[in-house]
């Protein structure tokens, strides 16, 4: 998912709600977090960055979904890492220029002191701080997997909170209102086993089920509409869901092509989508059928909005890169 970043609006308590936040998920290795400096070399223990005719690509292993921060006015790619069942606590998260050149090749997950980030999926900037959806288990040892949404302090990486919602094994997008409220997509399965959800978690941690099942096929990406609707893009078909808060189904449109992944809407309600098996990026302006304006992106994901320079940046999952689509 992706909505316009515009100016964050609500400050989220950075204490944890008793029985639904951090205490039940895998416990951080010892050590004090701390971020990762931009690229550069460390000499007689002092850093010093590298000089600005320089430009360096890559710091991306499996990503699935980025967010533009306005406030650094840079990139926050979101990388899965290592597969739980060979590495886990492999995620992190790389600050990239807007040209897609590397700023901070780990900003998250420089170090795993004090820091977990197994799988991370979607991701949201709201209240001054970065939430992302992730998960515990699902390790070689058959740990069962469980969600948890984990929230860092924008300014300075740093873990605030975890959310673990016992009832959902994972969460693909999650999309974040101003007053804390997180919406979030449960892909499922085609086979019924895992159910096809959207979940509501209020902000004191507590979660429901907001829409089960049909229309629902495969949902993934996930955004708040400028009237505080809740869209959601499906795998299974072409349709675009909008949604109340209170999870009726108030529209249904199509975009061009299936198996939608990312989400992006702007403040004038235009909508961007990304399909991650067809390889295109879609524009819905209000009112007028879906286009193509860029194709056979491969595995086009999670994309966010750089508002600064009006481009898409696209995470490329196992390609281990990002396409940037200038609009």
């Amino acid at each position: 998912m992706r909505r316009w970043p515009g100016v964050v609006a609500a400050m989220l308590c950075g204490g944890m709600a008793a029985g639904s936040l951090a205490g039940a998920q895998d416990m951080p290795p010892p050590g004090v977090f701390e971020a990762g400096a931009p690229l550069g070399v460390t000499v007689d223990g002092r850093h010093q960055p590298m000089s600005t005719n320089v430009r360096v690509f890559g710091a991306i292993v499996s990503a699935e979904s980025c967010i533009y921060d306005r406030s650094r006015r840079l990139i926050m790619v979101v990388s899965r890492g290592a597969a739980q069942t060979e590495a886990p606590n492999d995620g992190f998260v790389s600050l990239l220029n807007p040209d897609g050149s590397v700023h901070t090749a780990k900003w998250i997950g420089a170090s795993r002191a004090g820091l977990v980030l197994n799988q991370p999926f979607g991701s949201d900037i709201q209240g001054g701080r970065l939430y992302l959806a992730d998960s515990d288990g699902g390790t070689a040892d058959g740990a069962p997997r469980v969600s948890v949404i984990r929230v860092f302090d924008v300014a300075s990486g740093a873990p605030v909170r975890a959310i673990r919602v016992p009832d959902s094994p994972w969460f693909n997008d999650i999309a974040v209102a101003a007053d804390g409220t997180i919406y979030a997509t449960q892909t499922g399965s085609p086979d019924g086993r895992v159910p096809m959800r959207v979940y509501r978690i209020d902000p004191n941690g507590s979660a429901r089920v907001l829409v089960d099942g049909a229309p629902l096929s495969l949902p993934n990406g996930i955004a708040l509409d400028p009237a505080g609707n809740i869209v959601v893009v499906n795998l299974g078909n072409r349709d675009v869901m909008t949604f109340s808060p209170s999870g009726a189904l108030l529209a249904t449109e199509q975009a061009a092509q299936s198996g939608n992944d990312g989400l992006v809407i702007l403040p004038d309600g235009t909508r961007y989508i990304s399909s991650v098996r067809e390889g295109g990026i879609q524009r819905m302006r209000p009112g007028r059928p879906a286009e193509l304006i860029a194709r056979n992106i491969p595995s086009a994901a999670s994309m966010c909005h750089d508002p600064d320079r009006n481009q898409l940046i696209v995470p490329m999952n196992p390609n281990n890169a990002v396409a940037i689509v200038r609009l």
